[in-house]
């Protein structure tokens, strides 16, 4: 990785580390968007044990100056130009959304309240309250028709197609250890209904409109928090229990119990679900370009 302008110089590049629930992250600032990130230095700054470490990377980029972001420059001044852990590059992120915000308005660049950040969802309205919780507009649920299965080992499950801007696929199980250890990506069928990959939630109950899961990411394994995830399970829940808000007229709230802790999704009459949870930074430094240079190099 190196800045645009000055390859080969050895610049150290600015960082910082957060998470949402555990979901946690290398943050990038590159408001201008010169600092080059291919995949293979993605990963390397997202290994836990050679790198930085997180489930993903954050690169904070002005929308004008993004060619994925620009038609959203008017609507949102930041891109939320999101990696998965492996490099590879994702739509969307709700956790990230909510730690994309924190730092904007830690660095300056807002303010408390209302906010808009672009990302390749769409942009997602965001409110920053004083209290540190963050409320992102998490758009509309698409649910594609067509009968899903998600195994592990021996069991088979019927699992709900919810599309969060990033593909899902939500099964309900009666404990969360028949997930297996998640190491490897579960098993969905058919394949067609996920043509680029999916992240796969295992769901039980934990009370009245109250579940837990946990989560194979794609493009990261197993994390300990995936935001459009817990909002595609309380989505699939609010089906499962007949309290579809389009039907009934009244919004649904699911409180939504994750590993690195809880998040609240609310569902809208009219489909616009909101996420609220925390967001925390918890360290800033800069990156050494000789040793991501060489860590780039042992991976090629």
């Amino acid at each position: 990785m190196s800045t645009r302008n000055d390859r080969g110089t050895g610049a150290r590049i600015a960082f910082l580390k957060g998470h949402g629930t555990e979901n946690d992250f290398v943050i990038v600032p590159d408001p201008e968007n010169t600092v080059d990130l291919p995949p293979v230095a993605v990963a390397a700054l997202c290994d836990r044990r050679a790198g930085i470490g997180g489930d993903g990377l954050l690169h904070v980029v002005r929308s004008a100056a993004h060619p994925e972001a620009k038609g959203m420059a008017a609507e949102a001044e930041w891109f939320m130009d999101y990696r998965n852990g492996d490099g590879s590059v994702a739509e969307m992120c709700g956790n990230g959304v909510r730690v994309f915000a924190h730092y904007l308005v830690r660095s300056g660049h807002a303010a408390e309240g209302d906010l808009a950040v672009a990302t390749r969802g769409g942009v997602k309205t965001v409110h920053v309250a004083k209290d540190g919780d963050i409320t992102v507009g998490m758009g509309r649920a698409g649910l594609p028709e067509g009968d899903v299965t998600v195994s592990v080992g021996g069991r088979s499950w019927p699992a709900r197609n919810v599309n969060m801007g990033n593909p899902h696929a939500v099964a309900f199980v009666d404990d969360l250890a028949h997930a297996g250890d998640l190491y490897a990506p579960p098993p969905v069928g058919p394949a067609s209904a996920y043509p680029d990959g999916v992240n796969v939630e295992f769901v039980v109950d934990r009370g009245p409109r109250h579940v837990a899961l946990r989560v194979h990411e794609r493009g990261s394994g197993e994390t300990r928090s995936c935001g459009t995830g817990a909002c595609a399970v309380a989505v699939a829940a609010a089906r499962r229990d007949g309290t579809d808000p389009a039907r009934t007229g009244t919004p649904v709230t699911y409180t939504v119990d994750v590993p690195g802790g809880t998040l609240v999704i609310t569902e809208h009459p009219d489909g616009h679900i909101e996420m609220t949870g925390p967001a925390v930074i918890v360290a800033e430094g800069e990156i050494d370009a000789e040793w991501l240079t060489r860590a780039v190099e042992h991976r090629v």
